[in-house]
């Protein structure tokens, strides 16, 4: 038998400069008609905040809200993660890659919110490791910082823009000095800075933790700087073989699903990201699908790392993931968080990096 579905209520107001926002506890509303979506026919009920006296509708809570297409969001959240390029997408589900780019942003920007609300503190061995990669073009190489629980729980990512390094040809290295001399050359202290980032934001203060990594010299540079957490920092040379019993392997498994799964992190490939904004975007997307989607084991069936830790009860489908909008201003997001979720890392090569502005969807 069909059970009856639970009518909706609004949790708080939606605006960001009500008082109720903050304080829903002594929150009032009331029903204020109705309106039909011109996409789906649906009937939408309105509601009046009797705070501040605005409207609003269900539909505000959303992950849909302001699309014209909703029906991209399931099946693009998978085609992202199925070594797609965005025109390949574009071609199957009948939109332009222009669009999809769109949603794809909308959907980093949620589960990049998503991530950081059910982030727990690391209370198990951490193992980080950078991804090296590129935006634009291989003479804009950048490290994709990730922080691996030996759960396999992604606790934290970031980026490092880097200057192209390795065998080149004299030619290479004359457009290379020609594009520096252009658009300026990349942070020297890139990768310590953002090693002091990640782990800054992912370990709490006065807490101890243990951390494997390569041998990268910046890493122990940026462990010092942290001087109110208690660091045992271990390191394991790159060349080893990189099998289970290899203390990096959980970094080495999410680097190797970032690369299986993105078709943006290809050794070669004309896929790549245009920007790194992009590809933080289809990152926080890959840690919401590793921490509570994918199983540990596809074989065996293993739970995702969020269930081996508590922090969810069992495996979260899509539809959970996408089931309610969520609100930046009510996740107090702080420092590289909030300039990657309103678009702000800029690629050189672009003079108009578009950033996230709109009032209305998010």
């Amino acid at each position: 038998m069909a059970t009856a579905r639970k009518p909706f209520t609004p949790p708080h107001c939606p605006r960001s400069d009500c008082d109720s926002h903050a304080d829903s506890g002594h929150w009032r509303f009331k029903k204020k008609g109705f309106f039909v979506r011109s996409g789906d026919r649906r009937t939408i009920q309105r509601y009046l905040c009797q705070h501040c006296q605005r409207s609003f509708s269900s539909q505000t809570f959303s992950t849909t809200y302001w699309l014209k297409r909703p029906d991209l969001q399931r099946p693009l959240f998978w085609r992202l993660l199925a070594c797609s390029a965005l025109r390949q997408i574009a071609h199957e589900l009948g939109t332009t890659h222009t669009t999809l780019q769109r949603h794809a942003e909308r959907l980093g920007r949620h589960c990049l919110l998503f991530h950081e609300r059910l982030r727990p503190p690391p209370h198990e061995p951490l193992v980080l490791d950078g991804l090296r990669t590129f935006e634009a073009g291989q003479y804009w190489p950048f490290d994709l910082n990730v922080l691996v629980g030996r759960s396999h729980f992604v606790y934290g990512f970031n980026e490092a823009e880097l200057r192209r390094s390795g065998t080149m040809t004299p030619a290479q290295k004359r457009r290379r000095a020609q594009l520096e001399a252009r658009y300026g050359r990349p942070v020297p202290q890139a990768t310590r800075q953002a090693v002091l980032e990640l782990v800054g934001r992912v370990v709490p203060e006065r807490a101890s933790v243990s951390i494997d990594s390569d041998e990268h010299q910046a890493y122990p540079q940026a462990f010092l700087r942290l001087r109110d957490r208690s660091i045992e920092h271990h390191t394991t040379s790159s060349r080893a073989p990189r099998t289970a019993r290899n203390p990096l392997f959980a970094a080495n498994l999410a680097d190797l699903l970032l690369r299986h799964t993105g078709a943006n992190h290809k050794r070669e490939t004309i896929a790549f990201s245009k920007r790194r904004q992009g590809a933080m975007y289809r990152a926080a997307i890959f840690a919401v699908w590793r921490n509570y989607v994918k199983w540990s084991s596809e074989r065996r069936k293993t739970p995702p790392p969020a269930v081996a830790l508590g922090v969810i009860g069992k495996r979260l489908t899509v539809e959970q993931i996408l089931g309610r909008r969520l609100f930046p201003w009510r996740e107090k997001l702080e420092g590289w968080p909030r300039r990657c979720y309103y678009g702000r890392i800029r690629t050189r090569s672009i003079a108009r990096c578009q950033t996230h502005r709109l009032a209305y969807a998010e």
